[in-house]
């Protein structure tokens, strides 16, 4: 079953805990979402961008949640198009990905570090040795710096308290990522 805690009206603190404050009917799960999560649409997501989706989470806060489609590549040959000097550096099968439907004529870059106590030039750690690797890095610095590279097309996201809502409804299945999730050659 799930388990989850619906606040509704104002919240209270609890030892050990911040102020959960005016809910406003918010629902909150007891196990929270958390970057890095992996989402796989259910069989009740039967038609629009999220079907047959899968999202790895890679902003969870109190303003909303952020990820990015892992498993649906663009048309062939569109990174190429789009960014042609990242081509060559983009893990397998090295095109653009639709990573969701917010801001789509934007990019999103995630990539893997080969040890965790490496830190690039432009990137920033997500989960683990995934991070988000600013595009405007000089290709030359990323070149060896990373074990994969992938490039999606906008984003989802979420406003507080949407996600959760979805899980409890059951759109949702959630996982735990797992870099080949992310990074697969046959997404």
């Amino acid at each position: 079953g799930r388990a989850v805690i619906i606040l509704r009206g104002r919240g209270r603190s609890c030892p050990g805990s911040l102020p959960v404050g005016d809910t406003m009917g918010l629902v909150i799960l007891a196990n929270p979402l958390k970057v890095g999560d992996l989402l796989v649409a259910s069989r009740q997501i039967d038609e629009g961008i999220f079907y047959e989706s899968v999202v790895y989470l890679i902003d969870v806060a109190l303003d909303g949640v952020l990820g990015v489609i892992v498993n649906q590549p663009c048309t062939a040959g569109t990174l190429h198009r789009q960014l042609p000097g990242w081509v060559h550096l983009a893990t397998p099968p090295q095109d653009l990905f639709l990573g969701g439907p917010m801001s789509p004529n934007g990019a999103i870059c995630l990539a893997r570090v080969q040890r965790s106590s490496e830190e690039p030039p432009g990137w920033r750690r997500v989960q683990g040795l995934t991070g988000l690797l600013h595009l405007d890095t000089p290709t030359e610095l990323v070149e060896g710096a990373f074990t994969d590279v992938r490039i999606f097309a906008g984003y989802a996201e979420w406003v507080p308290g949407q996600l959760e809502a979805e899980l409890i409804r059951g759109d949702w299945i959630r996982a735990v990522a797992h870099p080949e999730d992310i990074f697969s050659s046959e997404p």
